[in-house]
């Protein structure tokens, strides 16, 4: 895969996104690798998948079901005892991508009532935070699996940018009502060249790589201004990083088994079809989305499906 390759694919994708002027951004309700955040719903704005009405008796799992959202979950009554305004909190997905370390213990959870942007971006500064030692690791099991020396260095550049990024990306969290929750990864244990080629595979050439397209994406649509700002100083960094992981893949296939070769392709394949799945299914509020420059749904889908095909096709004359 060249460089080529994947910028020509970037520039095509991205002229789908009409650029935020005086305000006005990309239509979006969507958003942070399968994730989710607590979003709360006034009963009386419940409706029912048969049309009926919502009522207070039924379970918080029953009416976060038809939301799209799921346990946990909880139901506050409303002071001035008016059902209509029970608040009901639901556990709903959102994605955020980037490449995730194996070991990751931490789940980015955040507390009840925490504002919905705050919550997104602080999901999104414990991505970037758990991209440090997954790069941090990548250099030294490529350095012990006898890399070039370039594909080192690069691993190790990307570990101190994504840990900028983090900070970035924390501080637009904090802005917004929200810290970024606590980091745990377990002990790395070493692993074969395979092992790596696979996790590269999934979470640098699939992940990774739609993460740089949604950076772009972001630093054009979002509607916040600070936001385009931080995007637009990250989403280079990420386009490096998606690259890096075609390099490594490159590199890394050039000496493995043809049936390695082979499991190695298919775990991509599975993770672009996954990653469909994923956007297809994400939920965020239309104000947040709209700040945040997140496209929608069927964008995402779109996105993801186009970024698979152009990736796994021959390369233009």
């Amino acid at each position: 895969m060249s460089r080529r390759k994947l910028r020509r694919a970037f520039s095509r994708l991205l002229l789908l996104a009409p650029v935020s002027t005086l305000g006005m951004a990309c239509s979006s309700t969507w958003g942070c690798e399968s994730d989710s955040m607590q979003r709360m719903y006034l009963l009386g704005e419940i409706r029912l998948s048969d049309g009926g009405v919502a009522t207070a008796d039924m379970s918080c799992e029953a009416l976060c079901a038809q939301v799209g959202g799921g346990a946990p979950c909880s139901i506050k009554p409303a002071a001035q005892n008016s059902l209509d305004s029970h608040e009901v909190w639901c556990e709903v997905p959102f994605l955020c991508e980037g490449r995730r370390p194996e070991g990751l213990c931490s789940d980015g959870a955040l507390a009840v009532g925490v504002p919905a942007l705050g919550a997104l971006f602080a999901k999104m500064a414990h991505l970037e935070a758990a991209s440090v030692p997954a790069f941090e690791r990548l250099a030294d099991e490529l350095a012990s699996h006898g890399a070039p020396e370039r594909l080192v260095r690069a691993a190790r550049r990307s570990a101190g940018e994504e840990v900028r990024h983090a900070r970035v990306m924390e501080a637009l969290a904090v802005q917004h009502g929200a810290a970024m929750p606590e980091l745990t990864v377990a002990p790395f244990q070493p692993r074969s060249l395979e092992a790596l080629a696979l996790e590269n595979a999934v979470e640098g050439c699939v992940r990774e790589t739609f993460g740089a397209l949604l950076a772009q994406w972001q630093a054009r649509c979002a509607e916040d201004a600070a936001v385009r700002e931080s995007l637009g100083t990250i989403a280079p960094d990420e386009l490096r990083h998606a690259e890096l992981s075609w390099a490594i893949d490159a590199w890394a296939l050039g000496r493995l088994s043809v049936e390695a070769r082979a499991r190695v392709e298919a775990a991509r394949r599975e993770a672009w079809r996954a990653l469909e799945r994923d956007a297809e299914s994400s939920h965020l509020p239309g104000a947040v989305a709209r700040q945040s420059g997140l496209p929608s749904p069927e964008v995402a889908r779109r996105l993801a499906r186009e970024l698979a095909q152009a990736m796994t096709a021959p390369l233009p004359v």
